[in-house]
């Protein structure tokens, strides 16, 4: 008998050590992975400039059609030198900052009340809904008599672009809190504001910057629509420039701006919702933590 418990002992003596040893081993494993994420990023963007390039020095693409990225590249290079691009991004910039502030706190504000109130959402959700279907370039004609061609029109189609993203995740992500986290609130006497700040808030955090994540995106898309309506700077007007005068290097040029201020700013603000999301038990933030762990 004292045999058979050694035994069982010397057992589970194994099965708790195995784990605690492969820990480190997982841990280093995990801590490899971001540093090869990050740089397998920059693999397919390299080899489509090589292929690219090749495309173009060997013939086979025409430079009135398609432009070589040393071409590109040089245009980008004199722009930056004569300081030009910085004028046309700096209003970009704005134009997308402003509408997606102004579309985000309405989108927030609305999304929050027909999230919370079946009222409410009866009220204005089957709207909402509606006015999502309409295209984008369908608004620019009636913002462009109500609000002229000036800043107020792009700034509000930017803001109609953000808007619905936003209104969706937020709605959608405070109906779909697990019940049971509302009912452990309501358990510690939790009720109102304090089942909203403590329960609902974090709960809706993760769909909610998703959707602030979707709006800026579309943000994004819905300038270049708004810079098309008669302006005479900005990184859509360097589209339309390059279009009128057939420089398709400058059109390329200003499609690649697009790309890197986008994702910077989407980075951006994926870095500001981290604080917000700390408190997540995800995947990547174990892999994260195990990485910090291995360099430490």
């Amino acid at each position: 008998m004292i045999m058979l418990t050694s035994e069982a002992a010397a057992v589970a003596d194994l099965a708790y050590r195995a784990p605690a040893e492969a820990t480190p081993r997982i841990a280093r494993r995990g801590a490899r992975r971001p540093s090869v994420g990050k740089s397998l990023g920059l693999v397919l963007p390299t080899i489509l400039l090589v292929a690219w390039e090749m495309l173009c020095r060997t013939g086979i693409a025409a430079p009135n059609l398609l432009p070589a990225p040393s071409a590109v590249l040089g245009l980008l290079w004199a722009l930056i030198a004569s300081g030009e691009i910085w004028g046309h991004a700096s209003i970009t910039l704005f134009r997308v900052f402003a509408g997606f502030g102004l579309g985000a706190l309405v989108a927030t504000l609305l999304g929050a009340l027909t999230g919370y109130s079946t009222t409410y959402r009866r009220l204005f959700d089957p709207l909402l809904q509606g006015l999502r279907n309409i295209p984008s370039l369908a608004w620019v004609p009636l913002f462009v008599l109500w609000l002229g061609i000036f800043e107020a029109s792009k700034i509000a189609l930017v803001a109609v672009g953000v808007f619905f993203p936003v209104y969706l995740n937020l709605m959608g992500g405070i109906q779909s809190v697990d019940r049971k986290l509302v009912e452990v609130g309501r358990m510690y006497r939790l009720r109102g504001f304090g089942l909203v700040r403590r329960v609902l808030v974090p709960a809706t955090l993760p769909a909610y910057f998703v959707g602030l994540r979707s709006g800026l995106g579309l943000g994004w898309m819905f300038v270049l629509a708004a810079e098309f309506m008669g302006a005479s700077e900005g990184l859509g007007f360097l589209l339309i420039d390059g279009q009128m005068t057939s420089r398709p290097a400058a059109i390329i040029a200003g499609i690649l701006l697009f790309a890197v201020f986008g994702k910077a700013t989407d980075w951006l603000l994926v870095r500001a919702g981290r604080p917000f999301l700390a408190w997540q038990d995800s995947f990547e933030a174990q892999t994260e933590r195990d990485a910090n762990a291995a360099r430490a």
